[in-house]
């Protein structure tokens, strides 16, 4: 070879590697419905881009997510990768096609397939693609003041009775039972999420749709505790909303918190020192039937129109390994669906039985139809104490958002 064609070889491969160093990296943007997990997604995101500098990852967690989002549906404008709640949203979206098959992926065999069951059920019929990976999972149920508790001679309940038996101890005891945080509504869905996934039955959904049931005819008990609840709250239920009840808590306003794990990591930053415990709320007397309400708070998917497929799958990839999990259970105080990735914490040790036994029950309201809006219903149910007509509404919205 003459030098002539030496010289315009080496040109030329300088030319193509200098066009490979400058080619603008790859952007996917992720979708989450969690704006309390900004600060931990970035921070994955940072990590993922250190590994990957040919794609660059964009974070959008609007407050109204689940409006936003469909929103970018009806405008043909969907994000790359989702992080959504597991949730009727997710069903209905599932439904429709909007997410792409992830069933050949790594991570969708690498995760807890209890999890998998759930999503499946939220898509309904036959249908078993998986659409998208469980990745982070929550727990609801009651967070306890250790300190008051020793203080009061109490123990961690295992019936109802003995539930009922401790609030009227604390009270007595001219303690705040319970704080609710009822100015918002979706607070309200903790002990009522807590009731009836453990006492109705999972098929409710589906026959009150049908017409063959209600929720008058099957939610009486659900409608009664919780209003007993509401009793052993502080003064003003419905006007304090979830950041001042987190604050409250976490400065010995009650004994009690109704709430899921998410609101930990809150309540430690508005005291790093509060002794605090949690347990699965005890809806009945038969101990074997009290389960811990668990679901997915966070999955991945990934648009089925998306033309960066590859660089969004490689997203999902790296958020499942186990390194990643971990980390992300840890900031978040939550639990993971990652095979292998267990929550060390020590504050939810009293979870931990449920998740080793699989004493769980998914929440009930991940099963109603979108756009229902129990949260409300129920706020204004535990303000004003009408049951019948309480449950006559819930009947009449159900039907209304079904067309039934």
């Amino acid at each position: 070879m003459n030098r002539k064609r030496i010289g315009f070889a080496l040109s030329l491969a300088m030319i193509i590697a200098a066009g490979v160093l400058c080619a603008a990296p790859v952007s996917i943007e992720l979708f989450s419905n969690k704006p309390e997990s900004i600060q931990t997604l970035q921070g994955l995101i940072d990590a993922f881009q250190k590994q990957n500098p040919d794609i660059k990852v964009s974070l959008t967690a609007p407050p109204d997510a689940e409006t936003v989002l469909k929103t970018k549906l009806a405008k043909d404008k969907l994000p790359d990768v989702f992080a959504l709640g597991g949730n009727a949203t997710y069903g209905e979206l599932a439904q429709a096609k909007v997410f792409a098959d992830l069933g050949s992926m790594k991570a969708a065999k690498n995760v807890q397939a209890a999890y998998l069951d759930m999503l499946a059920r939220l898509v309904g019929g036959n249908d078993k693609t998986i659409y998208g990976i469980p990745y982070a999972t929550n727990a609801n149920g009651v967070i306890y003041n250790k300190d008051k508790f020793k203080a009061l001679g109490l123990k961690v309940p295992t019936t109802w009775t003995e539930f009922i038996a401790l609030l009227d101890k604390a009270k007595k005891a001219g303690e705040t039972p319970i704080y609710f945080t009822l100015q918002d509504a979706w607070t309200g869905l903790i002990p009522w999420n807590s009731l009836s996934s453990n006492l109705i039955a999972k098929d409710f959904p589906a026959r009150e749709t049908a017409g063959s049931t209600s929720f008058a005819k099957e939610y009486t008990e659900v409608a009664t505790k919780i209003a007993k609840l509401a009793e052993y709250g502080h003064a003003d239920n419905a006007g304090v909303g979830y950041n001042d009840g987190n604050i409250a808590f976490a400065n010995g306003k009650s004994v009690l918190y109704l709430q899921g794990n998410w609101a930990i990591p809150d309540i430690l930053k508005a005291n790093p020192k509060a002794n605090i415990g949690v347990f699965a709320m005890p809806v009945s007397d038969d101990p074997a039937k009290n389960n811990l309400v668990s679901g997915v708070d966070v999955l991945l998917a990934v648009s089925a129109t998306t033309k960066k497929a590859d660089a969004a799958k490689k997203f999902v990839e790296f958020m499942a390994t186990k390194d990643i999990a971990q980390r992300y259970i840890n900031e978040q105080s939550a639990f993971s669906a990652v095979k292998g990735v267990l929550q060390q914490n020590p504050v939810v040790e009293g979870y931990k039985v449920n998740f080793e036994k699989g004493k769980l029950s998914s929440f009930a309201d991940h099963y109603y139809p979108a756009g229902f809006d129990a949260a409300s219903l129920i706020q204004a149910y535990l303000i004003d104490k009408d049951q019948a007509a309480f449950l006559a509404k819930m009947d009449s919205a159900w039907k209304t958002i079904t067309n039934h």
